[in-house]
Formats: structure tokens, C-alpha cells, sequence
């Protein structure tokens, strides 16, 4: 089993009152920034190719780069397509996407894999209107996984987890390789300096439900040797890179 981070844009910003603010901006400072990216996951189990979210649609173009704004997503790397193929695969070999939200960023590129069954949570599945027989809504049938109450094993060693809050059907992926966990939670936290400080974004659709996930997160990386697979910061390729534990 391999992971492989498929990189789409780098060298952005976001600003504090952005990516700690969900819970009240007090003391917080729009002029502390932290690094923006994006990168989306793949997972190649040997015998079949799973993707952990797809990036935007062909041809999406990022706003541009504007003084204040609370997040700057960065330059474009590349298209998803473009990002996928470049690491050697074929669209034919994907069998499974597993969807950890319904937003864009990270289920735009769905309709371009013929052969994959797409895991979503029931909520969002709806919210996209996803029906037919490739869409699997989780049901998370195998029970707790570790502190979480709620997963489904998906393959050998690959858990998809509810994690609700930032949508209303919110689920990470955990994948358990040589004794890590490598942990990709879709948007938990917008950068990795969120999860340290125990703070939430300001996006959120359940902001109840979002501390709660942020809290078992919490505890959970706090009780197993995590790697912590970031979408929209460069720590999420880089801990990817050099396995890197997240310490709280």
C-alpha cells in the first residue's frame, strides 16, 4: 500500500481570523498568516486504486491573489486530471472515491472515473444529488473505530469515519500502514498550526458538531501515532513525505 498526495495549487496564504476564528475572533490577528495549498490523496493498494477526494473540474481557476483576503488558495500546480496522470495511473483503474465533503475542492472530479464506486455520507450524497448505482452511501456499519463512535472499513486497513460539523455529512479517512495513521480529514482544520491551537475555522455548518470532531481528532492523534494529511496547507504533502507524527 502506497500513499500519494495529487498537488493542485501552492503557495497560498490564509489568515488567522480565517483558519482559527469558527469560535470567536478575540485575540485572534488577520495579519498572522499561515501557508495555503491544495492537494487531494490517492491510495494504491496494489490490486486497485483508491482516490481520497477529487479536486475541482477541469479548467477551475482560482480568484486571484487580493491584499486581506482571508484565504488565498495560491497558484495553480496543475489540473486534477492533469495531477492524477502524472503519477501513472489511468482513470479505468480507480475503483473506489472515497468523498470526505460534498464542496468542490474536493468531489469536482467524481464524473471522470467510469469504473469507481463513490463513498459519500447519506447527507451529502443528497446535498449533490449523487444517485445511481456507482454512489455508496456509508452507512457506517462497523461501529466505533478507536474514540470514534461511528466508521466503515472500506478495504483492508482503510476506515471511513463520520467526522461531522463542517458539513453536516462530514466523514475523514484513516489508513493504518507500518504501524502509523495516516489521518485525511478533508477540512477538520484548514492548517495544521489549527489543530495544535485547538481552534476552528469559521467554516462550518454545524459548529456544535465541528468542536466535537475537533475533539476526538484531537484525542485520537493524542492516542496514536498520526499523520496528519492537511488539504489546504503544505504540511499535508510534507508530513506525507517524511511520515511525519503529528505532536499536539
Amino acid at each position: 500500500m502506497e500513499i500519494k498526495a495529487i498537488r493542485l495549487f501552492d503557495g497560498g496564504f490564509m489568515h488567522q481570523q480565517f483558519a482559527f476564528g469558527g469560535e470567536g475572533k478575540e485575540g485572534l490577528d488577520e495579519q498572522i498568516i499561515y501557508r495555503s495549498s491544495l492537494q487531494n490523496f490517492l491510495i494504491d493498494m496494489g490490486d486497485e486504486v483508491v482516490l481520497v477526494d477529487t479536486g475541482f473540474e477541469n479548467g477551475f481557476a482560482a480568484p486571484a491573489k487580493k491584499l486581506g483576503a482571508p484565504l488565498y488558495m495560491g497558484e495553480k500546480v496543475q489540473d486534477y486530471m492533469e495531477g492524477f496522470a502524472a503519477l501513472g495511473y489511468r482513470p479505468e483503474q480507480v475503483t473506489k472515491i472515497l468523498i470526505t465533503h460534498k464542496h468542490p475542492d474536493h468531489s469536482g472530479a467524481i464524473k471522470y472515473f467510469p469504473n469507481a464506486k463513490v463513498f459519500i455520507s447519506p447527507e451529502d450524497a443528497e446535498a449533490l444529488k449523487l444517485s445511481g448505482d456507482s454512489i455508496v452511501p456509508v452507512t457506517y456499519k462497523d461501529g466505533a473505530y478507536h474514540n470514534f463512535p461511528k466508521a466503515e472499513k472500506i478495504a483492508d486497513g482503510v476506515w471511513f469515519v463520520e467526522a461531522k460539523g463542517h458539513t453536516k455529512g462530514n466523514s475523514i479517512v484513516i489508513v493504518e500502514k507500518d504501524g502509523l495513521f495516516y489521518m485525511m480529514h478533508g477540512d477538520v482544520t484548514y492548517c495544521d498550526a489549527a489543530l495544535k491551537a485547538n481552534k476552528l475555522s469559521v467554516v462550518f455548518e454545524d459548529v456544535v458538531a465541528a468542536r466535537q470532531t475537533l475533539d476526538a481528532v484531537r484525542a485520537f492523534v493524542s492516542a496514536n501515532p498520526t499523520v496528519y494529511l492537511s488539504t489546504h496547507c503544505p504540511e499535508g504533502y510534507e508530513n506525507l513525505e517524511m511520515k511525519r507524527v503529528m505532536s499536539l
